[in-house]
């Protein structure tokens, strides 16, 4: 049986659909395929989740957080950065699409032309999780760690309703900071400060 979640403005709704199977990958690709103006993720456990197009406000934030990333990667080049629209399968199974993320040069190189055009089986070296108005504070934060555990060296949190900051590292406990005004990503990505006035 396929689950759907599917995530309203302000609580996700659950939808059962009996007479069809677990989707493996190819077909999650399909489905996906077959609804490109839907934001689409799956959990480890094959649950799929469908969320809202972001409001205008969180997009516009996402927009420039991919900007800041973007800027730095391409002065930086040791990586590539991608936005919100970016789907990646976990080694946990799971699908996700971080607000923006950064892989190394050598670990994206080492796929597929084949791979990267697909939701690429790799979990991104850096994400960044913007809270909007649907999010909960335990789900992003389950998330994040679902990162850490599958391979991810550095994770922003950014929770805009508390104005805080939550940095995850592997091994480590979440630091939380308080509205700062900006936030290194030292030493894992060198040089990369994300300017928070335009995010907040």
């Amino acid at each position: 049986m396929t689950t759907l979640l599917i995530q309203t403005e302000s609580i996700p709704l659950t939808v059962n659909l009996p007479s069809i199977a677990t989707m493996n990958h190819e077909q999650f690709y399909e489905f996906c395929q077959a609804n490109q103006d839907l934001r689409i993720e799956r959990t480890a456990t094959g649950e799929v989740i469908i969320m809202p197009p972001a409001f205008s406000d969180t997009g516009n934030r996402n927009f420039n957080l991919a900007v800041q990333l973007g800027s730095w990667a391409e002065q930086d080049g040791t990586g590539v950065g991608f936005d919100s629209s970016t789907g990646f399968t976990l080694p946990n199974g799971a699908t996700r699409s971080p607000d923006a993320s950064w892989i190394k040069c050598d670990r994206w190189n080492a796929l597929t032309e084949e791979q990267k055009a697909s939701f690429a089986p790799i979990c991104p070296d850096f994400v960044i999780e913007l809270r909007s108005s649907s999010d909960t504070l335990t789900g992003l934060q389950a998330k994040m760690q679902e990162y850490i555990d599958n391979g991810t060296l550095l994770g922003f949190l950014i929770d805009r309703k508390n104005r805080t900051v939550h940095l995850y590292r592997p091994n480590q406990r979440p630091e939380i900071l308080n509205d700062p005004a900006s936030v290194s990503a030292d030493p894992e990505l060198p040089g990369f400060v994300l300017q928070m006035a335009k995010i907040w």
